[in-house]
Parts: structure tokens; sequence; C-alpha cells
């Protein structure tokens, strides 16, 4: 017979092992062996502790940028942010897969800042074929600024998923079956920036930034990309590259099954505060043709 102090240690170590599997994030690499600062310089951006570390920081010369060497057409993509502390208002922190052009393909997270004790909230998009107006927008059940906290986007040919700390939190799925794009064409680098957006970004541009709290600073760490990588013209994943099925991974065929369906839907009763598929002002003529295909496996 198996004794109650064994069975307890059983159940934690099967929660912590669930908890593991859950999160499906794995980290490695150096900042500088996949990112260049774009913008802002070395005075703005910073990577230390021998590239495991970069910050961003905006004040009233400059904010900061950076982007990925590699292009992806596909990807699951983690990356831990703590976000900026205290009166956080007007600026704005990013994380995004872009491609370039009139007609380029995105997928956002953004981080609006706003005033000391009232909560960020994160804004997604997804952009395809120039077009975006796909937002939705949440509150976070944590405090972003206290901590670092897992931010992934997976990006595969059945969806997009954006999820936090392991937990979906939004699925945009390939629909083109019903006429609606989906970025399955063009590839994308991933992008981040801290930036000054009190024009818009809280409250509707209501609250200005107060540069006397600045600089304002944003930190990441453990990127980690699983891929295919574009290069050339081409995809580490197309079937007559080397190790195409390799590159590919479990995550290029991941969709939300019912578990997963169901930490969605806790966090969009408890956390969505906008949705573009329910704003009857915004659209008054109808919603994207997606909103109405939601439930669609």
């Amino acid at each position: 017979m198996v004794s109650a102090s064994a069975s307890n240690v059983s159940a934690i170590l099967l929660l912590f092992l669930s908890i593991i599997s859950t999160s499906r994030v794995a980290f490695c690499g150096k900042f500088y062996q996949d990112f260049y600062i774009t913008w802002g310089g070395d005075d703005h951006s910073k990577m230390l502790n021998n590239g495991e570390l970069l910050t961003v920081s905006l004040d009233n010369v400059s904010g900061s940028a950076f982007e990925s060497y590699n292009q992806y057409l596909y990807a699951k993509i983690d990356m831990q942010i703590k976000l900026v502390a205290g009166n956080s208002a007007g600026t704005v922190t990013t994380f995004y897969l872009s491609s370039t052009g009139s007609y380029h393909d995105e997928i956002d997270f953004e981080f609006l800042g706003n005033l000391s004790g009232d909560p960020y909230i994160l804004h997604t998009n997804v952009f395809c074929q120039g077009k975006g107006n796909r937002e939705q927008q949440f509150y976070l059940w944590f405090d972003p600024t206290a901590d670092f906290h897992t931010y992934s986007i997976l990006w595969n040919p059945q969806n997009i998923i954006f999820l936090v700390d392991g937990l979906p939190i939004r699925q945009f799925k390939n629909l083109e079956s019903y006429g609606i794009p989906f970025p399955n064409y063009q590839p994308m680098r991933l992008y981040s920036s801290l930036w000054n957006a009190d024009n818009w970004a809280t409250r509707g541009g209501l609250v200005k930034i107060d540069w006397t709290q600045s600089p304002f600073t944003a930190s990441y760490k453990n990127f980690n990309a699983d891929g295919c990588i574009w290069s050339y013209g081409t995809s580490s994943c197309d079937s007559n590259s080397p190790n195409s099925n390799a590159n590919k991974g479990a995550w290029y065929w991941e969709k939300l099954d019912y578990s997963d369906q169901g930490k969605m839907a806790w966090v969009q009763n408890n956390y969505m505060i906008y949705n573009y598929c329910t704003d009857t002002k915004r659209f008054p003529l109808g919603f994207a043709p997606e909103c109405y295909l939601t439930n669609l496996p």
C-alpha cells in the first residue's frame, strides 16, 4: 500500500509536470546571436549578462527597439518580459512578428502603460495583407512589472495562438477556405520596441507621459524560437530542405485541444476588456467574417 505522504508527493509531482507541460517553453541562446539594435543606440538598448538579458529604455530624447536576424515562415516564439514599472502612462512596449510592405502581415503583442496602481492593458492584433482592425484587449491576472512573464506567439498553418505563461488567450484560425486571409506566404521578423504613444495609449491619449519618471525601462530574457527559418527565398521546413520534419516539430501541427479551449475561455471571460467582434459602434455594418465562424473546429 502507498503511504499518504507518498501519495501527496506523487500528486505534487504530477501537478509540477502538468505545469511544465502546459507552459511548453524551452529557453536558449544569447540576444547578440539572434537580435540587433535598430533604434535608440547603446545608450537606450543594452545587452547584459553576456547577452542573456536585454533592456530597452525610453526618455524624452529617444525610445529604443531591436529586431531578429532571422525571418520566419511559421514559428513558435517565446520571450520573457518585465514591463516598465511605476507610472508608465503613455508608453507602449511591443513584441511582434511582421513582414514588410504595404500589404504586410503582422502578429502583435502591445503593452499599454498606465498610471501607477492601474493595470496594464495587453493589446493584441492580427494583420493580413495590410489589413488589421482585429484588436482584442486584456487585463492581466498578475503585475507584469514585478517579475518576468512568458509571452508566446504560435503561428503555424492551422492557426495563430497568443499565450501568456503558457495559457492561451486568443486564437486566430486559418479560414482561407471561407475566403478569409491568413498570413501564410510572407516571412516575418521578430521586433520589439519601447516608444512614446501618449497620443493614444492611455485612456485614448488623455493621460500623457510624465517625463520626470524617465527613463522608462523594459527587460527581456530567455528568448526561444522553434521555427521555419526563411533564407534566400526558401524555408527550412520545405519538404526538399534538410531536416525539414525536425524543423517543423510538434508546434507546427498544434491547435487548441478541449482543455486549451477551456483555459482560453477562462481568460476571455474574466480578463478580456475589448473584442473587435462585439464592437457594434465601430462596425455598425457588421463584424469581420471570422467573427461569425469562431466555433468551427
